[in-house]
């Protein structure tokens, strides 16, 4: 986790960002974030970058400098450009990264990096940032683990998770109503997962969607599988959607992205507890956070 303080040409914020980091060898890694980009004036963007990285390690593996860069696929609320209160924008870009990291003898990480964000039609940020950072798979002295440890089961079986949780309207004023879904999960391969799910969005006039999705996820487990930490992409389906909108929030179609980071933890052998960030993204502003949390049966 980093956070601090971003530039930009029409004015200053903050920047936070979380990231999942691997390593591919010595001198390279690659790794997952998704960042926000503060309050620029009539922008709120965030967005996710999958960055390669290479690094050199000094003081014995403690203290470790990279250089990386990626693609940068990005969500902005901004002024609307013609009609309507506001608009949600969709773009690519790219994010350009320098980090220091120092390994101290107990898993924990400190971090400094500097993120240039560079995109085509909207305003370009620099953001330098502070945080820490955490081992999930220490090699058992300071320093990086150069590859991840490889496994030859799947991580998950069958999942069924009941979950509630509030979704937010990506608008200038970030209207939310409560929200609730069922999922059923189940892994295909190794790191692969499936899941079906139905989601209820609130009962606000700006937000009210109700819908079925399906997604594909990459996962991985850790402290002995309890721990398992997921990123997927899939249609939503909006089975049911308010149809009194104002006119700039009425849509072209029923069928949105949903991208979602949960984390999971496994209570037992049949119980787990999981929380869930997704983003609804939709072409008729109407995108939204669900963020979610709730408990599961696993069979």
């Amino acid at each position: 986790m980093l956070a601090g303080p971003l530039f930009s040409e029409s004015a200053n914020t903050y920047s936070w960002s979380a990231s999942y980091r691997e390593g591919l060898g010595r001198f390279a890694a690659w790794s997952f974030s998704w960042i926000n980009e503060g309050h620029i004036p009539h922008h709120r963007r965030d967005g996710q970058t999958i960055q390669a990285w290479g690094h050199l390690p000094l003081w014995n593996d403690r203290l470790e400098l990279s250089a990386g860069a990626g693609p940068y696929r990005y969500f902005d609320t901004s002024a609307a450009r013609s009609g309507g209160d506001y608009s949600n924008t969709h773009g690519w870009g790219v994010v350009w990264s320098m980090r220091a990291a120092y390994y101290f003898d107990r898993k924990w990480i400190a971090q400094a990096q500097l993120n240039h964000v560079q995109v085509f039609v909207d305003p370009d940020a620099t953001a330098l940032l502070f945080g820490i950072g955490y081992q999930l798979e220490a090699k058992g002295e300071p320093g990086p683990r150069q590859r991840t440890v490889p496994r030859t089961s799947k991580v998950t079986n069958n999942e069924l998770t009941v979950m509630f949780g509030k979704t937010i309207l990506n608008s200038g004023n970030s209207e939310s109503a409560n929200a609730g879904s069922l999922e059923y999960r189940r892994g295909l391969w190794r790191y692969v997962d499936v899941t079906a799910s139905y989601i209820h969005e609130g009962g606000q006039i700006q937000s009210r969607r109700d819908g079925i999705a399906m997604q594909l996820w990459a996962t991985r487990a850790f402290f002995d599988d309890n721990l398992a930490l997921s990123v997927g992409v899939g249609p939503y389906v909006a089975i049911t959607q308010n149809s009194d909108l104002p006119q700039n929030r009425t849509g072209d179609g029923r069928i949105s992205a949903l991208f979602a980071i949960p984390a999971s933890y496994r209570l037992s052998q049949h119980w787990l507890t999981r929380i869930t960030g997704n983003r609804v993204i939709t072409r008729y502003n109407r995108d939204t956070d669900l963020i979610e949390a709730g408990a599961g049966f696993r069979f």
